[in-house]
């Protein structure tokens, strides 16, 4: 019992030398990819900024465009403006530093820009969001990464590709 109990702190201690923070303080990540929601194909750009070890905070820019055919066919687009605010549990849990689970908050803005000839305006006017999110590293500066969120102007998801520097 007691070489099982040292075999388990040793093994516990070893992790957590081995997690390191997936953006340390003072570090800048580039994010780009596609995300998936019931309006259109959104591309998204985004830059992420180490503030701490387990924190990172950021903004994004995103694009989609898309058809609505009610009884004429009209044309959208749309364009995000977010910042967000997210904690990487690798510390805490222990993760290696090739992988990255974070949770967070974000706040954004949309702006659609219909038809001339569209009833409605569907701005969002400012709203707050959640995110889930992870990434893996394939080296020390490239990793791809997958996010779902949700509350803000429009909910789903994202795709991409994520460039430390």
């Amino acid at each position: 019992m007691k070489k099982l109990l040292l075999t388990f702190i040793f093994s516990f201690s070893v992790l957590f030398l081995f997690a390191q923070s997936p953006l340390p303080k003072g570090s800048k990540q580039l994010n780009i990819g596609v995300g998936f929601s019931s309006y259109g194909v959104p591309i998204y750009v985004g830059l992420d900024f180490g503030v701490h070890k387990d924190i990172s905070v950021g903004g994004e820019i995103s694009y989609r465009s898309y058809n609505e055919n009610l009884t004429k066919k009209y044309r959208h687009s749309v364009i995000g403006i977010a910042g967000n605010v997210n904690y990487h549990f690798n510390t805490i849990l222990g993760i290696p530093s090739n992988w990255d689970f974070y949770a967070g908050l974000n706040l954004g803005y949309y702006f659609w820009n219909s038809d001339s000839n569209y009833n409605g305006n569907r701005n969002s006017g400012l709203g707050l969001g959640a995110q889930i999110g992870g990434r893996y590293y394939f080296n020390n500066k490239i990793g791809i990464n997958l996010e779902f969120g949700g509350g803000n102007a429009l909910t789903g998801g994202k795709f991409g590709l994520s460039i430390r520097f």
